[in-house]
This record gives structure tokens, C-alpha cells and sequence, in this order.
């Protein structure tokens, strides 16, 4: 058997057993470190293959024979010559820098995007359908926002590197997914791997020295540390359900330099006024919802191959109620900064139109904020004022 045979094989044994319970990338470390004798060269190989098959979303999700499936998904995903290709279908590794409409059409596709990403009639009206649904044939890029007035530095440190980079903004910088950012900048509080739109949605945070914030859902601190950056002189409250992953906030923090903070673990789906915060009153509180995570699954394809559309209504449920508990301890003039990584609109505008019927706040700004024409996330970040 050669080198492509086995991947080939080894991917569709992958496939075979994966059935979408752990986050594919622990998986795949799982599967590995059963098998020494792979090398990293091989593991690259597999690994890749195998999220090319995912990429593909829906799209000839029936077609039995896994390797052809594979094979379809590294055509429309990559862009130069693939030596696997070149094995297996010659004919395709010679076209394979077309575009992706015309690799498409050699493949016989119709063009109904809902083939690739089949809840298409769910997503928010200002998603661009044919643009987000195609965005899955392509990894997105590794972010980092550089802190500190260090972007230069950051730059100095990744050329000397031969690292291939954008610089996005004054303080983006975009990077392939592979790369290995910490071993090339080793003072961890020069910067931050966020998203970027995840970054964007700090244009809603405006902050003033002395103001309170709640950082409600913090997970592990990323839009905390963003607003510590853009205004260190609040007074910011971080709480979550887990102390798992206040315990990783806390690292970040330490990492970030950051220690004027206080936390708390939380239960929001309680009554807010049976809890320890009961007695407090916030100028903003940023709400980052949990979420179906649909924006982020260029990142995590197996997501939408496994997704359940009954999740969407469960996720809607708790955001209403975790939105409606909060802002009973925001004051009057203070806002709330809701944000998803989802793309559903029962996530997103739904949601917003609740919190408006319910509680009274309005929205001042904020959307979709669409991240596949830059190879980063889509998300969704409304800022709403009690008034």
C-alpha cells in the first residue's frame, strides 16, 4: 500500500468511528497518541484529509464510499497541487486553482447551497447565504489583537521568523490557522489570539474610567481583557457558571498583566436576586450568550455535520432567560452588549426583539458582524440602553 493509500484509508477509518461527541480535534489527538509510529508529517496529512471531508458540510452527505467524498473535499478546499490528488485524480489536481464555482461545476453540483449548509432559511437576514455557505470550503485565519502598543514589535518578531502575515489594522494581525504563534512571541502579554470579529465587537464598548461592568458570561476573559485595553480604569466584575474556567480566566489574566478585577461563580439561569450580585448595579454588563457556536464552524465543520436543528429553540430559551435575569441589576441609562457567535436568527434578532418587549431596553447599534469575506468568524453584537 503507498503513502496516499494508507492516509486515505487511515482518514476513512477516522470517519467511520467519529460520531461528533468530542470536539474533532481532541479526537483526532485521542486517535494519535494510539498510534506512535505515525509521524507529524502523517498526522498533518490524515488530520487534513479528514476535515476536508467535513468541510463539505451537507454536500453528498449520502455518497457511500467515504475516500470519494474525501477526495471531493480536498479539490474544492485546496488551492495548489496536492500530491494525494495527483494519485488519485490527476484530472482534478490539474484544476485545481480554479475557482471554486468552476470545481464545483466539474463535480456536477446544481449550485443550491443548501446541499452544503442546510438551515440556510434560518440564518440572519443580513448573512450573505451563497457567501457563508461556501466560506466552509475554506479554513479560516489564526487572530491575534497585539496590546500594548506592541503591533510593531509583534511584526519585527514575525518576520525575522519568515512568518507569513497580514496586518489587518493598527492592532490585527492575520495569520495561517498553523501557525505557531507562542514560540514565536514568547511574552504572552503582547498579545491576544480573538477572532476578528470578535475584536470588532469592542466598538460597542464605551467605556469611562470609574464605570462598573459585568462581565456576565466571561468563559475564559477574552472581551474582559479587550475592555481592560481600551479603558483599564473601570471596575470590572467577571462571573461564570463553571470555576473551571474562571480558573483558566485567572491564568489569562495573570498572562495579561491584569489584576484589578473581582469574580464570582454564577448560576444565570437563577434568579439574579437570590445571588451573591444581588445588591449591585452595573453601567454595562456584556451578555456573550452561550450559543449554538454556528458562526465559528468553518473552524469546527463536524459541528454543522452533526448539528441537531432543535438545538437552536434550547439555546434561544437560555439566552432569553439569562438576558432577562441580568438586566434587572443594570442601572437606568446603563447598557447591555449582547453578543452570539451564532447565525441564527432565533439567536440573534429574536432574541433582541425579546429583551426590548421585555425588559424595556432599546437598541442603539450593533448587528451581524460577517467575517467570511476575511476568513474569520461571523458573529452577532447589539448594544442595548436602559432608558
Amino acid at each position: 500500500m503507498t503513502r496516499w493509500e494508507n492516509y486515505l484509508s487511515t482518514a476513512e477509518e477516522i470517519i467511520l468511528v467519529y460520531d461528533g461527541e468530542l470536539p474533532l480535534h481532541h479526537f483526532l489527538k485521542g486517535f494519535f497518541k494510539q498510534r506512535p509510529f505515525m509521524g507529524s508529517r502523517d498526522r498533518r496529512w490524515v488530520s487534513q484529509l479528514v476535515y476536508h471531508y467535513y468541510r463539505l458540510g451537507h454536500l453528498w452527505k449520502d455518497e457511500r464510499a467515504v475516500p470519494e467524498r474525501i477526495l471531493k473535499g480536498t479539490f474544492l478546499c485546496e488551492s495548489s497541487a496536492n500530491e494525494l490528488l495527483q494519485f488519485f485524480r490527476p484530472e482534478w489536481n490539474e484544476k485545481i486553482q480554479l475557482p471554486l464555482a468552476e470545481k464545483l461545476s466539474i463535480l456536477s453540483f446544481d449550485g443550491d447551497v443548501k446541499d452544503i449548509f442546510p438551515l440556510l432559511s434560518l440564518i440572519s437576514e443580513d448573512i450573505d447565504a451563497d457567501k457563508f455557505a461556501y466560506s466552509f470550503f475554506t479554513q479560516p485565519y489564526l487572530f491575534i489583537r497585539t496590546r500594548n502598543k506592541k503591533q510593531g514589535a509583534v511584526i519585527k518578531l514575525l518576520e525575522a521568523a519568515n512568518t507569513t502575515f497580514t496586518a489587518v489594522s493598527n492592532d490585527a494581525i492575520a495569520l495561517s490557522n498553523s501557525t505557531k504563534i507562542d514560540t514565536i512571541i514568547t511574552d504572552k502579554s503582547w498579545y491576544e489570539i480573538q477572532d476578528l470579529s470578535s475584536q470588532k465587537v469592542g466598538n460597542l464598548f464605551h467605556a469611562k474610567a470609574g464605570e462598573t461592568w459585568w462581565d456576565c458570561c466571561a468563559a475564559s476573559g477574552g472581551k474582559s481583557i479587550m475592555l481592560m485595553d481600551k479603558e483599564p480604569g473601570v471596575k470590572l466584575l467577571v462571573s461564570d457558571v463553571r470555576s473551571s474556567i474562571l480558573q483558566n480566566l485567572h491564568q489569562r489574566f495573570k498572562e495579561a498583566n491584569i489584576r484589578s478585577y473581582e469574580d464570582v461563580i454564577l448560576d444565570l439561569t437563577s434568579p439574579v436576586t437570590n445571588s451573591p450580585v444581588a445588591d449591585r448595579r452595573f453601567d454595562q454588563i456584556i451578555l456573550d450568550a452561550p450559543c449554538t457556536g454556528s458562526g465559528t464552524w468553518g473552524r469546527s465543520p463536524e459541528n454543522l455535520y452533526y448539528f441537531s436543528e432543535e438545538s437552536i429553540d434550547t439555546y434561544q430559551d437560555l439566552q432569553k432567560r439569562i438576558a432577562e435575569n441580568v438586566v434587572q441589576l443594570l442601572k437606568p441609562g446603563g447598557s447591555l452588549i449582547y453578543i452570539t457567535c451564532s447565525v441564527f436568527k432565533k439567536e440573534n434578532e429574536e432574541v433582541v426583539q425579546y429583551i426590548e418587549e421585555k425588559t424595556g431596553l432599546k437598541k442603539q447599534e450593533g448587528g451581524v458582524i460577517t467575517g467570511y469575506e476575511e476568513k474569520a468568524d461571523s458573529m452577532f453584537a447589539v448594544r442595548l440602553t436602559k432608558v
